[in-house]
């Protein structure tokens, strides 16, 4: 079994990276080096998610002449966020990122989601009452400008996050540089089966984000269950005297889904990398997806009226509301 995905380019990609949404300042530079002391080759990262310049303290550490890895030794992937859609904030915002990893290029650069929010500085921009300001460009225009990074040299290679189906399909009939990866939530259940045949179809590779689910995120909702307590899980850990965790994530690894398991814990960080070391069988592989319901745990969440609806569904770009 390989531990790595081949990008319609030919490049490699490590099938197993860190995470780092929702990993704190403070935490995520000694997370990023026990990742690469245990083993990681590929760091997700996104500009949105605020701690790209403390990465880059660490990759500055640990990457280059004298060092213990090499640039190309490692794979390092961001995202265009969402206020930076326009073509002419596309190359800006990639080298923000890039000053703030201390790098001179990127392996992968996404567009993290279809809509986009209003052009500026802010990066949730709203109006008095709270609500969001949108932007309605098409991230087609976008993806000419990503285009653009690859030929200057500035990213290797560049793919969408948090796009359906049809959107992927929309973006391939303009591309004269392919998306190389789609990332997009998936674990246990949220199988993803259907957009994973469909990328694979297009020479994508999937990315799985959240892949053991996402306990720690703001709009839990109190009775969701809990995707590493299933049996399944456990019996199959026994039989393999491995955590719930490391089935799931080797479930992943074995389909061909590239995984992130956020971590700022070293245990966890050296546990999530150990998943090449067994092989599940066709039937396990099966009791695995088969707890598939299609539960989706990242759609931001707002009050509205006492509800909690979702905050983007309204937008013509939403992915979600399609089936896959």
């Amino acid at each position: 079994m390989n531990d790595f995905a081949v990008l319609n380019t030919g490049r490699k990609m490590p099938l197993l990276g860190l995470g780092t949404w929702k990993s704190e300042p403070g935490k995520v530079k000694q997370a990023v080096i026990w990742a690469l002391d245990a083993g990681y080759r590929h760091i997700d990262c996104a500009a949105i998610y605020g701690n790209e310049g403390e990465i880059g303290e660490a990759l500055q550490e640990t990457l280059g002449p004298g060092k213990a890895l090499r640039r190309e030794d490692v794979f390092i992937t961001s995202k265009l966020w969402n206020n930076r859609h326009h073509p002419e904030d596309v190359e800006p915002a990639l080298l923000k990122t890039l000053k703030d990893l201390k790098l001179e290029y990127l392996d992968l650069y996404l567009i993290h989601w279809p809509y986009a929010f209003q052009q500026g500085d802010a990066p949730f921009p709203k109006k008095e009452d709270g609500t969001l300001l949108y932007d309605d460009i098409d991230y087609k225009l976008t993806w000419a400008s990503m285009e653009k990074l690859v030929e200057k040299g500035l990213v290797r290679s560049i793919g969408l996050s948090n796009f359906n189906s049809r959107q992927i399909d929309d973006v391939l009939s303009v591309a004269s540089i392919k998306p190389t990866v789609l990332q997009v939530e998936s674990h246990p259940y949220l199988a993803q089966g259907e957009l994973l045949a469909h990328c694979r179809d297009r020479g994508l590779v999937m990315t799985a984000y959240s892949p053991l689910g996402s306990s720690d995120r703001a709009w839990k909702h109190p009775d969701e269950p809990v995707l590493l307590q299933e049996r399944v899980m456990s019996s199959l850990g026994e039989k393999y005297k491995k955590s719930p965790a490391q089935i799931i994530l080797r479930w992943q690894t074995q389909r061909g889904v590239v995984t992130i398991p956020k971590s700022v814990t070293e245990s966890r960080i050296k546990e999530n990398i150990q998943v090449f070391d067994f092989t599940l069988e066709a039937e396990e592989m099966q009791s695995i997806e088969a707890l598939n319901r299609g539960w989706r745990y990242i759609v931001p969440m707002i009050q509205v009226e006492g509800e909690r609806v979702p905050r983007d569904a309204g937008h013509p770009h939403y992915p979600f509301n399609d089936p896959y």
